[in-house]
């Protein structure tokens, strides 16, 4: 009996141990990588904190993180709410409560499509994307005082730097990446 006990115990650990290693399945990496991965997930946070908090008194400050990210994509052009609710992966009921309330509050317009009433659509309206233009000329005006305290050859390098990061995570995590809701920025640049 006392073998056996010894051999179940091995045959557990051996068990144990290949459930570990699917967990654990995650490349290594040399520790100088881990250190500036750590680094960079304290720092590019600071950063964003930094540089787009906008005043306090500006009319993004007051809206929920939800609504303002449904603005942000609305900025792209109208997307039916079926669309709406997948990038940003919530309920269509949900969608449907924050649809009412920018709706309710002059943000946005709800629609029909042409060839398809059951369809319905949102868009910005005009105040709402007054407002979005606003939020976006009051961050790049202080990122702007912010580059403009740097060195040129510096900004040039931080640049690069960002645009090799965003290629290099996309090209790694291209199947895990939702449509980027945040596209809509490129096309107002």
């Amino acid at each position: 009996m006392r073998k056996n006990k010894g051999r179940m115990g091995s045959i557990i650990r051996k068990k144990m141990g290949a459930i570990l290693a699917v967990v654990n399945d995650k490349p290594e990496y040399p520790l100088e990588i881990e250190k500036m991965a750590a680094e960079l997930e304290c720092l590019l946070p600071k950063l964003m904190r930094r540089l787009f908090t906008l005043d306090p008194n500006h009319p993004v400050a007051e809206l929920p993180i939800a609504q303002l990210r449904v603005c942000t994509i609305l900025q792209g052009g109208s997307k039916s709410m079926t669309i709406l609710s997948d990038e940003l992966a919530i309920s269509m009921s949900a969608m449907t409560q924050i649809a009412d309330r920018l709706e309710k509050s002059g943000l946005v317009e709800r629609f029909g499509e042409a060839d398809d009433r059951r369809i319905k659509l949102l868009r910005l309206s005009e105040g709402g994307a007054r407002m979005m233009r606003d939020r976006r000329a009051s961050r790049i005006e202080q990122v702007a005082a912010t580059l403009s305290d740097i060195d040129p050859e510096t900004r040039d390098e931080f640049i690069k730097s960002i645009r090799i990061m965003l290629q290099t995570s996309e090209i790694r995590n291209v199947e895990r990446l939702p449509v980027d809701p945040i596209a809509a920025r490129q096309e107002l640049a």
